[in-house]
């Protein structure tokens, strides 16, 4: 008995590679998604200017951001715009000014293929080895209402499906809205405002991504890296305390040899007190 449905996901050309450069621009699953990336310890660039939820404004980030990623993943959260009443661009962030300032438009199906386009064409000239993975996020926009949302969602579908045939040789599609829409479709998988993907949810989503694109270099050091991570988020009872200064030790002992079998200096500057016993006492 089946008791689920699941969402095909084509195996991409390319496979991640441990410690890439990763890009990630897009809406707030963007960030969600780029938590992870930087936990695994890719050198992770999350949304530099901030939460962008439109294909025009994705162009905007990667015109101004100078990265050279070896993978960029685009979040494209919504069709519509709002753009400045004096210029007609397009605003990535209103900064809570009043909304006589702009005037309010939906991209059709060409603006955002042409939108889209242009960065990555961009990033190619940087980096032209880039891989460009695009996903739509599938946090649903209630302000529209439900029939508005599906609109704005598929025309995005379908201008990255368009954007996919300009660039088969760089472009994938993660159908990350998909699979919260099939495979995920319970309640039980939204958080209390019936929108946004609870984290089991967006961890069940990034299982899933990193099965289709990561190499089995990848996968090999994130099975030895999990428990670490796992030991570095520990919290304890007492810091000070003789046993916890020996876990510490044999914690980042443990990290240095295997960042010594990667060639890879791990970054544990997230995690306070560790991270900084590994860049003083270890390394």
């Amino acid at each position: 008995m089946q008791l689920q449905t699941q969402v095909a996901i084509p195996r991409p050309l390319f496979a991640i590679e441990p410690f890439q450069k990763v890009l990630l621009v897009g809406s707030c699953f963007a960030q969600n998604m780029g938590k992870r990336f930087s936990e695994a310890q890719f050198q992770t660039t999350v949304n530099p200017f901030g939460v962008m939820y439109n294909p025009g404004s994705i162009l905007h980030t990667v015109q101004r951001c100078t990265d050279c990623p070896a993978v960029a993943i685009f979040t494209l959260g919504t069709n519509r715009v709002y753009c400045w009443k004096e210029t007609g661009e397009i605003a990535d962030n209103c900064k809570k000014l009043p909304q006589k300032l702009f005037d309010e438009k939906e991209l059709t199906i060409d603006q955002c293929v042409s939108f889209l386009n242009q960065a990555i064409e961009i990033l190619k000239i940087r980096n032209p080895q880039v891989q460009v993975v695009i996903t739509v996020s599938p946090i649903r926009y209630a302000k529209y209402g439900f029939v508005g949302s599906q609109l704005s969602k598929a025309t995005l579908i379908l201008a990255t499906h368009r954007l996919l045939s300009l660039h088969p040789d760089c472009t994938s599609y993660f159908p990350a809205y998909e699979i919260m829409n099939d495979e995920l479709r319970d309640y039980r998988f939204y958080a209390p405002d019936m929108l946004h993907p609870t984290e089991q949810a967006v961890e069940y989503i990034w299982e899933q991504f990193s099965n289709a694109y990561f190499s089995p270099l990848t996968h090999a050091f994130l099975k030895e890296w999990q428990p670490l991570l796992a030991a570095l988020k520990h919290k304890p009872f007492d810091a000070e305390s003789a046993e916890y200064k020996a876990f510490i030790a044999k914690t980042l002992q443990t990290i240095r040899v295997l960042g010594e079998k990667y060639g890879h200096k791990l970054d544990l500057s997230p995690y306070g007190d560790m991270g900084k016993h590994h860049n003083h006492d270890l390394l």
